[in-house]
């Protein structure tokens, strides 16, 4: 049995994505972020640093004591390490760490900060909105260039790296980007979208940027 502390999050539904995909046993554990639950000196043991998702594994496959994990991508990696799912032999392999760390180190980061300052900034900072529009609007041609005659981002099957990254393209209004402008994209976008474990995990999620009322303008095109 696995315990996934989670909100509806992009990070948080990465593991909700996995989860539905392979019909492993788990629990959800609701975590209210606006509460603080992630500061709760319980929630620290798992998550040192009080980010959300995290998970414990309370049948790891070394027989020990419940594990706990954190890091949305780490927690992936061994998700599919323990099932032997979503994750390919071979050069592929390493293909699906590389796209699972560009995921982290640049499609998540750059689109949570167009999110926040184009949306939840409790002012407008056009610098701001323009720089991290304008990185993520980049992100997506790279993304967009890797998929053109592809279905998938690693080879011929459905892996982590493909489970990484929708998420993050998911509110791309909320974040000043347009579909039409990435056909590849936009095509492995609307495939994802389709798969009925995606129609599970996304069931009843709210768009959080509806929430707030119409965006900001987007930055120009560069």
């Amino acid at each position: 049995m696995i315990d996934l502390y989670f909100s509806p999050t992009p990070n948080g539904l990465k593991i909700r994505l996995f989860l539905e995909e392979t019909g492993l046993a788990h629990r959800i554990v609701p975590m209210r972020l606006s509460a603080g639950d992630q500061f709760a000196p319980a929630f620290v043991a798992i998550s040192p640093n009080s980010k959300m998702p995290a998970i414990v594994d309370h049948a790891p496959a070394d027989g020990g004591e419940p594990l706990a994990v954190f890091e949305s991508g780490a927690i992936l990696w061994y998700l599919a390490e323990k099932t032997g799912r979503l994750l390919p032999a071979g050069r592929d392999r390493l293909g699906v760490m590389q796209w699972l760390f560009w995921q982290m180190a640049g499609l998540g980061p750059m689109a949570g900060q167009a999110g926040y300052f184009r949306v939840y900034a409790s002012e407008p900072v056009p610098f701001a909105v323009e720089r991290y529009t304008r990185e993520l609007r980049r992100l997506y041609g790279v993304l967009d260039r890797r998929l053109a005659g592809r279905d998938h981002i690693v080879g011929d099957a459905y892996s982590i790296a493909d489970i990484a990254c929708y998420p993050w393209v998911v509110p791309h209004r909320g974040h000043g980007q347009d579909l039409a402008e990435f056909p590849a994209l936009a095509r492995w976008f609307a495939m994802v979208a389709e798969r009925p474990a995606t129609r599970r995990a996304y069931d009843g999620v709210e768009d959080v940027y509806a929430q707030r009322g119409t965006p900001v303008a987007a930055a120009p095109a560069a």
